[in-house]
């Protein structure tokens, strides 16, 4: 199975939203990164077939999903970021319904239900509204009804958003699990959340394609520019305000920077493995550190 993406661009007015897409999709877990309004909504939203493309092509093993139809779409699961649910509902009767309106028969859709109810770890509450439930449990059947058809491509954005550290972990290794023999798109623009599942990570910007890369050799284009150095507390402002400080540590009245730069920002610097987080930091800049900023608040 393959998801070829040929030269897709979506154009609002003057705006480019995407821009000259090309990707080939195999079976397999892509992060999809970026910080937010990279684009990444906008490409999900294509390849579901909710926007149509301005320009560009969307094949699924060589032929183009508009003429696939019905075929491509039974294939197909989706869980958006702002997933809306009838709160009067109970967890098993939204996805009964689902389920019809996926055209699922019924034998088939209660035997899915009671299944992924119980993977998703819902069954002790199946039978409660919807409307008590909490944030994380809300996701959990979001993704309980994005497979509910058994899609061979699985499309996440921002799933993780809002949800507390542990129903984050919980949530990653279900989509873990659920990404063997699927095409499965997770986007996000909270680096931690990708770093541990990922096959591949795609990179977006401004509507472009920044880079698809194995995750085990992604950051290689940063070996070699990550550093870490040992300084005064007096001196964090200033390195602060020549170089790009990633991350600091306060240890014995000193303070451990790590930096994202070209040459060694001194001479007691050393360089140092670099991670997924370095390496959209060193893509995002400014735009970066806010989305960094924004998802350390969350955790704390």
């Amino acid at each position: 199975m393959e998801l070829q993406l040929q030269n897709l661009c979506k154009q609002y007015g003057r705006k480019c939203a995407v821009d000259n897409v090309n990707i080939n999709l195999k079976p397999g877990l892509y992060g999809l990164l970026g910080a937010n309004g990279a684009g990444k909504t906008t490409l999900m939203r294509m390849i579901c077939g909710v926007l149509k493309p301005t320009s560009g092509s969307i094949s699924l093993n060589g032929k183009a999903i508009e003429k696939l139809g019905e075929q491509y779409y039974a294939q197909l699961g989706y869980l958006p970021q702002d997933f809306g649910f009838y709160p009067d509902f109970t967890a098993r009767e939204f996805m009964l319904y689902i389920a019809a309106v996926k055209g699922l028969d019924k034998k088939e859709a209660k035997t899915r239900t009671e299944n992924l109810l119980h993977i998703v770890n819902l069954s002790h509450v199946a039978d409660k509204k919807i409307k008590s439930y909490s944030g994380g449990m809300k996701q959990r059947l979001g993704i309980a009804q994005a497979v509910l058809n058994n899609p061979s491509i699985l499309i996440l954005d921002e799933p993780t958003a809002g949800l507390d550290p542990k129903e984050r972990v919980r949530f990653r290794n279900l989509i873990s699990d659920l990404s063997k023999e699927r095409i499965v798109i997770f986007s996000t623009h909270i680096v931690s959340d990708v770093s541990y599942i990922a096959d591949t990570i795609l990179m977006m910007k401004q509507g472009r394609l920044l880079l698809q890369e194995p995750i085990d050799s992604v950051t290689n284009s940063i070996k070699g520019k990550v550093w870490e150095v040992l300084v005064s507390e007096q001196e964090v402002s200033e390195y602060g305000r020549r170089f790009s400080v990633v991350n600091l540590r306060h240890e014995n009245n000193m303070v451990h920077l790590r930096i994202i730069n070209e040459t060694a920002p001194s001479i007691d610097a050393h360089t140092v493995e670099p991670s997924l987080e370095d390496l959209f930091l060193y893509h995002f800049g400014e735009e970066a550190h806010i989305e960094r900023s924004n998802e350390n608040e969350a955790v704390n």
